[in-house]
């Protein structure tokens, strides 16, 4: 299936880049480039980390709201980027709950509690968990629950039509996951500069009013996802009913400020259309 939207990728300044537009029932809308090429995720890894971790709240394993991380942290804050944690270090900047401070060690400090509760080292239980149920064979977490993961486009379709109709959760966890933790909250959106609120849902980042933002001017301000610093995203639009996984082997960096924005408007304005 063809979207000339997704033909866009070709000129992007990028080795190798693919893409795919899927609605919640798992219709693909289109493809574009070489679907089941494994691509480093980066950042992209922690929605899936964080879908595995809500797995395992349902599962009574964990609870929201038990400690983890830092005094005062909880699950909650871990995922919600609040728990104090610095970016990529194990040292605590903050009280939890005060500033959004955007932070791989809080993830990694996540996969290691998860592990703990169910006696099953991280990567394997998110296989058990949420992979292998979805069927994403070429997809794995091993290393860091933060930015470690490798898939391709035809399994993230997988994931972004399970997270647009969920079968693995509970609808309503996943309507909390992509609603705003602490609202109100400030902070630094790695690549877009401060934003006041920086919104940010359980494992997933919200798009709200945000300026400068990765996704499109014309993305609802419910579109909540994931970008990563290995040129790659995945957004989903409740509003126009449908998700967008884009993947690169170029680092983030200037060329995709300029091009993904008119990308994602280009999809959403053809799909309107």
């Amino acid at each position: 299936m063809s979207l000339q939207s997704l033909a866009l990728i070709e000129n992007w300044p990028v080795p190798t880049a693919a893409a795919a537009v899927v609605r919640a029932d798992g219709t693909v809308l289109g493809t574009h480039g070489p679907a089941g090429h494994r691509f480093p995720l980066a950042s992209v890894t922690k929605p899936l980390a964080a879908y595995a971790a809500l797995v395992a709240h349902e599962e009574g394993a964990i609870e929201l709201d038990e400690p983890a991380g830092p005094p005062g942290s909880t699950v909650r804050h871990l995922l919600a980027h609040t728990s104090g944690l610095a970016f990529d270090e194990h040292r605590v900047t903050s009280a939890p709950g005060e500033r959004r401070l955007y932070s791989n060690a809080g993830f990694e400090v996540l996969g290691d509690h998860v592990a703990k509760a169910t006696d099953i080292p991280f990567p394997e239980y998110a296989r058990q968990a949420v992979l292998g149920p979805l069927g994403m064979a070429s997809t794995s977490l091993d290393g860091s629950p933060a930015k470690d993961g490798v898939s391709t486009v035809a399994d993230l379709v997988r994931f972004a039509a399970e997270v647009q109709a969920p079968r693995l959760l509970d609808p309503r966890t996943v309507a909390e996951a992509m609603t705003v933790q602490y609202p109100g909250t400030k902070g630094v959106l790695p690549g877009y500069g401060h934003q006041n609120p920086n919104d940010w849902g359980l494992g997933f980042e919200i798009r709200d009013s945000k300026s400068p933002h990765w996704t499109g001017s014309s993305s609802s301000p419910r579109t909540f996802g994931h970008f990563g610093q290995s040129g790659t995203f995945l957004w989903i639009d409740p509003d126009a009913g449908l998700a967008c996984v884009a993947l690169t082997d170029r680092a983030f960096g200037p060329w995709a400020i300029e091009a993904w924005t008119p990308f994602t408007d280009a999809v959403l304005t053809e799909l309107r259309g």
